[in-house]
């Protein structure tokens, strides 16, 4: 879809973007001071009138002549004659005379036109995300109206007669066998804070007939549908078969992580349906991983996949010999400005209290031993979570 520029933000790029005018458009001054020409500063000092001015935004009425100077300002065009500008600070000016106690350069302070790019020169390509830096460079380059991916339509599925949501809670309170709904909570501002909202995020009792349901109507619209609960082996876990049932074919179920092992993943067609686990450590794992990635894939993200970056324990970790570990930790930094992993207590897969503090999820892979402090290994940074 074409958007204006200004609405761009956080948008995949659906074409190759090219300048559309010279930058700069034309000869300019570089900072305040007096256009002339170098030659006529030769037998300094001197004194040259100043017989003109050109300002930003206003174009000059004529040329400058020959043994004259024009007052001219940073960003100002130059006029026609002059080939070099020299800094007010260096000259002293007495009415319309400019008194010059050395010669000056020709070149100096000027930005050519085309000097940084040249139109039609290639600025951006088919499939990056566009940052507010990115989207500065295609405004200063003449870009108005930009042609992105469509946003994918996002339907998000909460299982569990045990959940309650935000919208309830404030009709009747928990009983003693009730939760408050965090993982709505968490998705809806997860996608909030990368740019995106869902179409709806439903609450959904644990029967084949409702998952059924829900399933075949989010299908009618999203491109990608969400569920939290309901992917395990369990009597109430109807998310896999049903989904089955209703065309979604299965790419794979449960995964070697630590937590969000019983993740599935299936496809109909071009739509997406990534059935998470029900604990909230483990959906944070799943939205982080596996639906960043999904979304980069359906918007055409040049790189889609996570880019991982490397620490130091602090403390040494324990390992999973079976399956790899995620794991919320507290990024420092020493003296030497090496990047610390400070691991963090309170790590099972229904706790969240940790995130307070948590700034960056870790990965420990899979191994028949303990990984000690200063080993070296790779971490994500928590969605908005300052570094």
């Amino acid at each position: 879809e074409t958007i204006a520029l200004t609405e761009a933000g956080g948008r995949v790029l659906s074409q190759d973007q090219y300048a559309e005018i010279d930058l700069p458009r034309f000869d300019q001054s570089a900072m305040d001071g007096y256009a002339l020409r170098a030659a006529d500063t030769q037998n300094a000092p001197i004194e040259l009138p100043v017989t003109g001015e050109s300002a930003a935004g206003h174009s000059p009425d004529s040329a400058m002549q020959n043994g004259t100077a024009w007052r001219i300002f940073t960003g100002a065009p130059l006029p026609m004659g002059a080939d070099t500008v020299i800094p007010q600070e260096r000259v002293e000016r007495v009415d319309d005379k400019l008194c010059l106690k050395e010669s000056y350069p020709a070149g100096r302070n000027i930005r050519y036109q085309g000097e940084e790019v040249r139109s039609g020169l290639q600025l951006a390509l088919t499939g990056q995300r566009l940052t507010p830096g990115l989207i500065a460079s295609l405004a200063n380059a003449g870009k108005l109206d930009i042609e992105v991916q469509r946003k994918p339509r996002i339907a998000v599925l909460i299982t569990g007669d045990e959940v309650r949501s935000p919208q309830s809670l404030r009709e009747r309170p928990l009983s003693e066998s009730e939760i408050p709904d965090s993982n709505g909570t968490y998705i809806r501002n997860w996608l909030a804070a990368h740019g995106y909202e869902a179409i709806w995020i439903t609450h959904i009792a644990d029967t084949a007939q409702a998952v059924g349901n829900a399933i075949a109507k989010s299908a009618e619209q999203a491109d990608l549908i969400i569920t939290t609960g309901g992917a395990s082996v369990g009597d109430r876990d109807f998310i896999p078969s049903v989904a089955q049932e209703s065309g979604f074919e299965q790419v794979f179920w449960r995964v070697a992580q630590k937590p969000g092992k019983p993740l599935f993943f299936s496809r109909r067609d071009c739509k997406i349906l990534l059935g998470l686990p029900g604990n909230p450590g483990a959906v944070l794992v799943g939205m982080e991983l596996h639906v960043r990635t999904i979304l980069n894939l359906l918007e055409g993200q040049l790189e889609p996949l996570p880019t991982w970056r490397k620490g130091l324990l602090e403390e040494a970790v324990s390992a999973d010999p079976k399956r790899d570990r995620l794991l919320r930790m507290q990024l420092a930094q020493d003296d030497t400005a090496r990047l610390l992993l400070r691991p963090l207590g309170k790590q099972d897969s229904h706790m969240l209290s940790n995130l307070n503090k948590a700034s960056v999820l870790v990965h420990i892979p899979s191994a028949p031993q303990d990984y000690q402090a200063g080993s070296l290994v790779a971490f994500l940074p928590l969605s908005g979570q300052p570094l």
